[in-house]
């Protein structure tokens, strides 16, 4: 156990112990006052002064077994009344949460006095502090998405993911026993009919709309069993598998609200991994990977046709398999048209730009990796194959261009030298070098451009909203709960729902 565990053992147990003498004081009080007896008169009986039965009743001192064994005379009450530890009133539990809220370290981080709880604070003064309390526990939830703490985040999983070669043995077999369940057992794409038959094991019906949420990529209603999707005729449909098997993943994995950012991204990554494991089977999969791995032939895109998914699935999902199953490490990089990295991740010791928190995200690729070399190739409908030395030795890589809805991106799936003898592409005569991280290499521009334009021209950047744009503070990070709560309204009706296919 670390410091910081055993530091946090120690303030739950002072915090539960305190719950309890406070529990028993409640549970005192309210016999007496059940009685109709004052504090004079109680204690008179007790054979102990009226300050010190109170400080029994407000939690302030512990009682002994003697005064509660007298008290349970005098009043006619079973031992086991007192030692109830559940609130015997409204009124009580109210208490119960405030003292707990000032015991918390988010109030002693205030720096303000505690409030004593007197017979003047009443209950809904005492519900309006706890509302105060609970909005600042929300707002400082929230301040942790901050880019910061995101960027840290990321860092945190794709350490974690690398660790484990980017494989999910758990998430494997559910997503197996789930595909298993509605008798797929083809190497062919599942079907949207197959999906929709998942989702009816939840008791679950696939809804197409047209006004979902502009920041909910899906909706699912679980008090009328719907999973709110995007049109079936938007562009790009094949997509949308992809997204109710992700919300079929909430419920395979009983998933909670996230309470945190780090949680988050933790059940975003469970979703998109369960959802790909279903489109693209193991046992399907590896067999088809090792089959073209004999062959000399392994190639992303094979593996995209054969399961009728996108590109980047498919690199992600090789990425998942090829070192367990195949031996072999690999890199994964999506790169926008300007060098941006949107995802990356690798076990085969590529070392990848990071800022100051350890994360790719954000930060640019060198100009002569193959994630970049390939846009500027006039054919962008195939593969673009390249070798590349950098410092650390030299990778092969493939790279497809894809488009976005408002921009461009590629795709790379990449390994080490030796290992490109079981791709295909490996005959490539592309070859670059890498220097990078050294500024010489593509990032400082050459001297006489310098020299010639240096106060003689000005610019404006591209700004990239999404590094700049904060997570919505609602129920869930990054959807707008009105908009999201809207939406469920005006759908309750079934005349307002096209059924999916």
């Amino acid at each position: 156990m670390t410091k910081l565990s055993v530091k946090n053992s120690r303030f739950c147990c002072i915090v539960e112990f305190m719950v309890e003498i406070m529990a028993l004081g409640q549970r005192m009080r309210h016999v007496r006052q059940g009685a109709g007896l004052t504090l004079e008169e109680l204690s008179g009986r007790l054979g102990i002064t009226p300050s010190h039965l109170s400080l029994l009743e407000t939690g302030k001192r512990e009682a002994k077994v003697g005064v509660l064994t007298a008290l349970c005379q005098e009043l006619g009450v079973e031992m086991a009344q007192l030692l109830d530890d559940s609130a015997p009133s409204e009124r009580a539990q109210l208490e119960r949460d405030w003292r707990a809220a000032q015991q918390g370290p988010l109030f002693a981080s205030l720096g303000v006095p505690p409030l004593k709880i007197t017979k003047s604070l009443n209950d809904e003064q005492l519900k309006t502090l706890l509302a105060l309390h609970a909005e600042l526990v929300r707002r400082e939830k929230r301040a942790l998405a901050t880019p910061e703490e995101a960027r840290r985040a990321h860092t945190a999983l794709r350490r974690g993911m690398r660790e484990i070669d980017n494989y999910r043995p758990d998430l494997e077999t559910l997503a197996s026993e789930l595909v298993a369940s509605i008798g797929h057992d083809s190497m062919g794409a599942l079907t949207h009919r197959e999906v929709a038959m998942m989702a009816q094991r939840f008791g679950l019906e696939i809804v197409h709309v047209g006004d979902l949420p502009r920041s909910a990529r899906s909706v699912t209603d679980l008090a009328n069993g719907r999973i709110y999707l995007p049109p079936a005729s938007i562009p790009g449909g094949h997509g949308l598998r992809s997204l109710a098997l992700q919300a079929i993943a909430h419920q395979v994995l009983r998933h909670r609200v996230p309470e945190t950012y780090e949680e988050f991204l933790q059940q975003r990554l469970d979703i998109n991994y369960f959802a790909a494991a279903c489109l693209m089977p193991e046992t399907q999969a590896v067999d088809f990977l090792t089959q073209a791995k004999k062959e000399k032939n392994l190639a992303v895109e094979d593996f995209r046709d054969a399961f009728g998914v996108t590109h980047e699935a498919a690199g992600l999902r090789l990425m998942n398999l090829a070192t367990t199953h195949l031996g072999l490490p690999i890199h994964f990089l999506r790169v926008g048209d300007d060098g941006v990295v949107y995802k990356a991740y690798e076990n085969d010791g590529l070392v990848l730009p990071v800022d100051v928190f350890g994360s790719p995200e954000g930060q640019i690729v060198c100009r002569h990796w193959s994630a970049r070399e390939a846009f500027a190739r006039t054919n962008r409908t195939t593969e673009y194959y390249q070798f590349t030395d950098t410092p650390e030795g030299t990778f092969w890589e493939s790279t497809q261009i894809g488009t976005s809805a408002t921009d461009e991106f590629s795709i790379t799936v990449g390994v080490t030298f030796e290992d490109a003898k079981w791709f295909r592409g490996r005959d490539t005569q592309a070859r670059q070098a890498s220097r990078c991280p050294d500024r010489g290499c593509c990032r400082n521009a050459p001297e006489d451009m310098r020299s010639k334009w240096a106060g003689k021209a000005w610019t404006s950047a591209r700004l990239h909203a999404h590094v700049l744009s904060p997570l919505r503070g609602g129920m869930f990070p990054g959807v707008d709960d009105v908009e999201l709560f809207e939406f469920l309204q005006n759908h309750e009706s079934p005349d307002h729902i096209t059924p999916g296919e």
